[in-house]
């Protein structure tokens, strides 16, 4: 079976600092980051004279016991959630990805992102007699790196020589045994930023990881910027000209509510989005119901700007996660109702509006009008507080293929027949531009309307544009 949701490729998550130990900073800032990636976690550390690593499938929970993180010595360390786009969810693609470069010499490597074409990089490391065999486009980005410091280059000038193969998406943090190296790609389309912390510093995906730890949130790597930080403190790189093209996708569905990116609360966007939603929709319903937990803040925002009253008629299991073990045959296909639980006397009689942040295939969706009928709901309108999904990502997104976008081949009218909805709603693409509060040529809105600003080189034959 498919995804039935997007899903983020991974976070990232790196200290360095004086006295540090490292890992068991790194490992609340994973924890903090573990909506990103659900199906490895790893964390590589350095006391000045070796690298450790360990990583492992499944949560952080699952992977770290405390006496794995005592192996894990030293004042810096690099930690990393993921989620498959680029190569297959097994142990072996695992990050950080730790490469010997020399016998005193190492280099680890974690990546939030997705290569959509690696020719650049296939064709260098061919040249450099290197196998690409079974490589997916981190790894090959590690190998790429590593042939400029096997030629005597440190890691951040490494980093700057082999910059110009990564063609795509990526918010890189990588280590030797004394420094922290971060970068961006030039667009911003994954968020990255830093901050300090007793004298050290840290990189994280999100600023929520940062307030985990009691780090002071600093400012957002930016786009195209090369961070390094060793001892002597922080030096920043512009290594191309940034054009920030943020992934509009953080704000809607990835990010934690409580993080800031581009100076913008998440959760008030979320909200945002709500009002917008409410100020296009008139609909006379007599409760707001939010598909828990991103659409929660659309919901409340809903909720405030229409005066009907917010209700959680949903409730979330949250112990349930995307590694759980398939269930017996007799509750397969049921997986929905594991995650989600309706609060029949909230429903029963009443006309209610169900709000979600997205519709990808279509199947979860369905499923989750189906058990509020059956909780005995007498109308159900279903509210979507994004634009429709009509074209896959290439940059980071686990997507299906567009032609499985249900979106992308289906009206409006036949997706609420499809759905079993009294009325179904998407907001705007003005009302979602209106709810961020940036300027619209800042985000990349691929998403919806198949502007990639990232060419997609051999990719692009996969989409039909003509449905934009």
């Amino acid at each position: 079976m498919g995804k039935l949701k997007l899903t983020e490729k991974c976070g990232i998550f790196g200290v360095i600092g004086a006295g540090f130990e490292a890992a068991r900073l790194v490992h609340p800032g994973l924890w903090a980051l573990q909506h990103r990636g659900q199906e490895s976690s790893g964390i590589a550390s350095s006391d000045g004279k070796k690298i450790y690593l360990h990583k492992g499938m499944g949560l952080v929970s699952h992977v770290f016991e405390e006496n794995d993180l005592r192996k894990l010595k030293g004042f810096l360390a690099i930690g990393h959630n993921r989620y498959s786009t680029s190569g297959d969810s097994i142990g072996l693609h695992a990050q950080p990805i730790l490469e010997k470069i020399t016998a005193g010499l190492s280099l680890a490597l974690a990546h939030n992102g997705n290569l959509p074409s690696i020719k650049r990089l296939e064709d260098f490391l061919k040249k450099k007699k290197i196998s690409t065999k079974d490589l997916n486009d981190s790894e090959m980005i590690t190998k790429a790196i590593a042939v400029y410091m096997k030629e005597g280059l440190s890691i951040d000038e490494a980093v700057k020589e082999a910059y110009p193969l990564f063609s795509g998406v990526f918010c890189l943090l990588l280590m030797d045994k004394s420094k922290i190296v971060a970068v961006r790609d030039s667009f911003g389309i994954r968020p990255l930023c830093f901050g300090k912390l007793n004298g050290g510093f840290v990189v994280a995906s999100e600023t929520c990881a940062l307030d985990i730890i009691g780090a002071k949130f600093i400012r957002e790597v930016k786009p195209g910027e090369m961070i390094v930080i060793d001892s002597k403190g922080l030096k920043s790189v512009q290594i191309e000209k940034g054009n920030q093209k943020l992934d509009v996708f953080e704000y809607v569905y990835f990010a934690r509510p409580d993080s800031v990116i581009l100076g913008k609360s998440v959760d008030q966007v979320r909200q945002n989005l709500g009002k917008e939603l409410a100020k296009e929709v008139n609909i006379k319903a007599d409760i707001v119901v939010p598909v828990p937990d991103s659409a929660i803040p659309a919901a409340i925002g809903f909720s405030r700007q229409s005066g009907i009253p917010f209700e959680m008629g949903l409730i979330k299991n949250r112990y349930i996660h995307r590694t759980f073990i398939s269930p017996e045959k007799h509750t397969r296909g049921k997986i929905v109702q594991l995650k989600l639980n309706p609060v029949r006397q909230a429903l029963q009689g009443k006309k209610i509006i169900v709000v979600d942040d997205s519709i990808v295939r279509g199947t979860t969706s369905k499923k989750i009008i189906k058990m509020v009928r059956d909780a005995g709901a007498k109308e159900v309108h279903l509210l979507v507080s994004s634009p429709p999904v009509k074209f896959p990502d290439f940059y980071g997104i686990d997507t299906p293929n567009q032609k499985d976008l249900i979106a992308a081949i289906e009206s409006t009218e036949q997706i609420r027949k499809e759905l079993g909805v009294d009325s179904l709603h998407f907001l705007s693409y003005q009302g979602l531009i209106r709810a961020i509060g940036l300027p619209e040529d800042r985000l990349c809105t691929a998403l919806f309307n198949g502007n990639y600003p990232v060419d997609i080189g051999e990719r692009a034959k996969e989409v039909d544009f003509s449905i934009a």
